[in-house]
């Protein structure tokens, strides 16, 4: 069985990281979402509320394509998660070049970590390229319209988080 891990803060949950999903799991048997707990960001949503919108959100894909989608929260280094989960791959979307810097420094230092698991870039779609979970809560914040940018259930959530 091919497992696969895309990991995220997925904060919240956006119409980009939907689309490097529904692409994945052509990829893999099992695709087990990473929603990580970075104590640090302050996330606006708990984990608990990101689990329930993923799960939300992609059990309807999950059923369309017959890939299994499972999430799972994590706080360790992320290959000791793909590790966890029996990961083979770990997927990562990609907007832009700046993406691609980081990214490549993300992927020497897990190769040296664990060579066994390799790493694969999916290119976000032009229509997503400029989704950024920071961004959709700055303009929701602001009182912005992120509905392009976010299923109806997450707007609903970040609407009502910021009280609009």
């Amino acid at each position: 069985m091919r497992i696969g891990l895309y990991p995220g803060t997925f904060d919240p949950i956006t119409e980009g990281h939907l689309d490097i999903i529904r692409r994945a799991t052509v990829l893999v048997d099992r695709l087990v979402i990473g929603v990580a707990i970075n104590r640090d960001k302050g996330p606006l949503f708990s984990l608990e509320e990101r689990v329930a919108m993923i799960e939300s959100e992609c059990g309807h894909l999950a059923e369309q394509t017959g890939t299994e989608i499972v999430v799972h929260p994590f706080e360790n280094l992320l290959i000791d998660c793909a590790r966890d989960v029996g990961a083979g791959v770990i997927i990562r979307g990609l907007r832009a070049v700046a993406d691609f810097e980081y990214e490549f420094q993300m992927v020497g230092m897990n190769r040296s970590l664990d060579d066994s698991i390799e790493t694969v870039f999916l290119m976000a779609e032009a229509r997503h390229q400029a989704i950024a979970s920071k961004l959709v809560k700055e303009i929701a914040r602001l009182g912005g319209d992120v509905s392009k940018f976010v299923t109806p259930a997450v707007h609903a959530a970040l609407t009502q988080r910021f009280g609009r």
